[in-house]
């Protein structure tokens, strides 16, 4: 039986370093960029927080909420980010506890709705996100969806 643990890096600073490099290795976003937003989260600057899915201590899945997730609509944030599951742990129900996760603290914190960038149609709708609009991506050839959770 798999033993998961979900944590905001809030409540453990320390693991800063290894997920930043862990986002970085999944999305190709430079380990600086994480670690600056990470940073800011950790000092207190942002509300917006990073959170983790640990198995034995090691990094199996997370995600991050940023300002905006490089794309036109300025307009609609705080934006969910950088969800990602290791592919031996998927349909387990982690990416969906994650998203419950930052959705609820940013809630408690009187942050209201999330908005999610993403090309997957279907699984997103499962943990009560609604298609929203199409966005244009920086840098992308065609428009992606974009989904809110209030």
């Amino acid at each position: 039986m798999d033993t998961y643990r979900y944590i905001s890096l809030r409540n453990e600073p320390s693991r800063k370093n290894a997920a930043a490099a862990w986002f970085h290795e999944k999305w190709g976003v430079p380990q600086e960029a994480y670690l600056a937003c990470m940073d800011a989260y950790l000092r207190g600057d942002t509300q917006y927080g990073w959170y983790l899915c640990l198995r034995e201590e090691k990094i199996i899945g997370g995600l991050g909420v940023i300002e905006n997730d490089f794309h036109d609509r300025k307009d609609l944030t705080p934006n969910i980010c950088a969800v990602y599951t290791e592919e031996q742990h998927r349909c387990k129900g982690i990416a969906g506890a994650l998203l419950d996760m930052a959705v609820e603290d940013l809630r408690k914190k009187g942050i209201s709705p999330v908005y999610l960038l993403t090309d997957h149609t279907g699984f997103y709708e499962r943990y009560g996100w609604v298609f929203f609009c199409m966005v244009q991506g920086d840098g992308e050839p065609s428009p992606s969806r974009m989904y809110i959770h209030r």
